[in-house]
């Protein structure tokens, strides 16, 4: 080995010592009975948005609680430690949740949920039908003494290595959206951005020209995705040069990291995407497009589907950034020629073939915002 070789692999040593030096942790095995205290002394912070939301069934619950009745291995939970030495909960919620269900002291939007009742237990049936209060006595206590083994990371630890811990943990398990990990891990650095990006979610111009967003997918946070999405690709559009999510991602750290030097103008931003979905609002109305102004479009009808395609959002969207500071959302003439413009695109095979499956990559991104920008600043020229 050489000197140089020999210097590489002691600085390569070195600095996986320092990262391990940057991280304090404690694991402790609490009783379910204490987490509950916990919880209900306000001492543990369980946050569904922190995480994936509590999405197990009843039946799920149910075996969740015959588990610890019949004292089956579980994984351990992770906690982070406020400054305040308060608890927040990281990973664990399906677990907690069912037994603080199932003990009948789980809020849901400070909402009390009624006690659980036990269904679906395969291995005690016996099970059944009954909830904690009618639960045999010696059974209450064993439940109560039932413990899990928690992963503390410490306050002293630091705050970005606190960020990249949660967010690789909270990528396993249960399969979440990308928006879900953001969400769930973003705050460890800032949770600015992130509030913005929930806060425009309710501007009601954006909110009624993406309506064809279905149900489940507003539930698992789309909405806040497309916003984070017209951000990054209106600021960051020419760094856009692999997979979309870890681009979304990438701009969504860069701007929460007080140490990166991407700076983000709230009121400047907040501005322009309002003038921006006004725009798409008025256009939406001349065509009498309604929610479909997103819609993808069916070339054998020659007319605009109600199923929301991401790349008429980012096309129209994004391609309207061209002429942004020139538009006067109150010009009627400036209006119509921006809805004639995106009429026409919507079913020209300029714009089609880029858009489509496969076609969630830089070359095709660029060319579908391409074909609206150079449009709409030709009709306003």
């Amino acid at each position: 080995m050489t000197g140089k070789e020999a210097s590489s692999q002691g600085e390569m040593i070195e600095a996986v010592d320092e990262k391990i030096s940057a991280i304090r942790t404690q694991s402790l095995d609490f009783s379910f009975n204490e987490l509950a205290d916990m919880y209900a002394d306000g001492e543990l912070i369980i946050r569904p948005d922190f995480q994936r939301m509590f999405r197990w069934s009843e039946g799920a619950q149910a075996r969740f609680i015959e588990s610890l009745l019949l004292e089956l291995p579980i994984p351990p939970i992770f906690l982070i430690e406020r400054d305040d030495r308060i608890y927040e909960l990281i990973d664990g919620l399906q677990r907690l949740s069912s037994y603080l269900h199932f003990r009948g002291q789980l809020k849901i939007d400070d909402e009390v949920l009624p006690p659980l009742v036990l269904t679906d237990c395969d291995i005690v049936k016996e099970l059944n039908g009954h909830t904690y209060r009618d639960l045999p006595r010696a059974l209450e206590i064993k439940l109560k003494r039932s413990y899990v083994r928690a992963e503390i990371l410490r306050k002293e630890s630091d705050p970005r290595l606190r960020y990249y811990m949660f967010k690789r943990l909270n990528t396993g398990g249960e399969r979440l959206t990308e928006q879900e990990v953001r969400n769930a891990t973003i705050r460890l650095l800032s949770n600015d951005f992130n509030h913005f990006i929930v806060e425009l979610t309710g501007d009601q111009n954006f909110k009624e020209t993406t309506t064809s967003v279905n149900d489940n997918a507003i539930l698992r946070k789309f909405d806040q995705e497309l916003v984070l999405r017209f951000f990054a690709l209106k600021n960051w559009g020419d760094e856009y040069k692999h997979e979309v999510a870890e681009f979304l991602t990438e701009y969504m750290e860069a701007v929460s990291d007080d140490k990166d030097p991407t700076r983000f103008d709230y009121e400047r931003e907040r501005e322009v995407f309002k003038k921006t979905f006004l725009m798409i609002k008025k256009i939406a109305d001349i065509l009498d497009y309604g929610p479909k102004i997103f819609g993808s479009y069916d070339p054998r009808k020659s007319q605009v589907r109600g199923q929301f395609s991401v790349f008429h959002f980012e096309g129209i969207a994004i391609g309207l950034q061209e002429v942004i500071d020139s538009v006067d959302p109150e010009n009627a003439e400036q209006m119509r020629a921006l809805a004639e413009v995106v009429r026409v695109g919507k079913g020209d095979n300029e714009f089609l073939r880029a858009t489509g499956g496969g076609k969630n990559d830089r070359i095709p991104y660029r060319a579908r915002v391409r074909y609206f920008a150079t449009r709409f600043a030709g009709a306003l020229s």
